[in-house]
């Protein structure tokens, strides 16, 4: 994948209800391996308190407590994903939050074909730079957004990358 402009980042989670289903987790990991390039990749299973710590800006709303109950019922996938405007496009691959109206006005996305409720809706994603790099840094605390830009996506930019099938993530090509 050869970009002109600089990557974006953003963060994409696969939900417990995907990842409870073999066949929907390699779908949805192969439609994000076609659309984007994959920067680092990583399963966890979530306490209670991170999920009430990540959604924290839910709380006092009526579904909260359900959202984190379900978000640390079961394993996850996170995702820091690239590529030209990856949080739209990412947003757009997921389709509408609430199920009911993905299936009857985006069936294609992913949330039209494996979303279960407005809760067990299958995936994540950030929506706005701000949140991505808030996002990425909670569940990537290791990552260092700014250094990555600095020095690997001009690499990624430029296609000098290659698919790592063991890590399911990309990486900097070697000549």
């Amino acid at each position: 994948m050869r970009c002109v402009k600089a990557l974006q980042l953003t963060l994409a989670v696969i939900k417990p209800d995907a990842m409870a289903h073999p066949l929907i987790l390699e779908a949805l990991h192969q439609k994000i391996l076609e659309n984007f390039i994959i920067i680092r990749k990583k399963d966890l299973i979530w306490r209670k308190a991170d999920s009430e710590m990540f959604y924290a800006e839910h709380s006092g709303r009526f579904f909260f407590q359900r959202l984190v109950e379900f978000m640390s019922s079961g394993p996850m996938r996170a995702y820091i994903l690239a590529r030209e405007d990856a949080i739209t496009h990412w947003r757009t691959m997921m389709g509408p939050t609430k199920v009911f109206r993905a299936r009857f006005s985006s069936p294609e996305t992913l949330r039209g074909k494996y979303g279960l409720t407005d809760t067990r809706n299958t995936t994540h994603g950030s929506d706005s730079i701000e949140s991505a790099k808030r996002e990425i840094s909670f569940f990537f605390p290791e990552f260092s957004a700014e250094e990555w830009m600095m020095r690997e996506e001009p690499h990624f930019r430029l296609g000098h990358t290659e698919y790592n099938e063991e890590s399911q993530i990309h990486t900097v090509k070697h000549t």
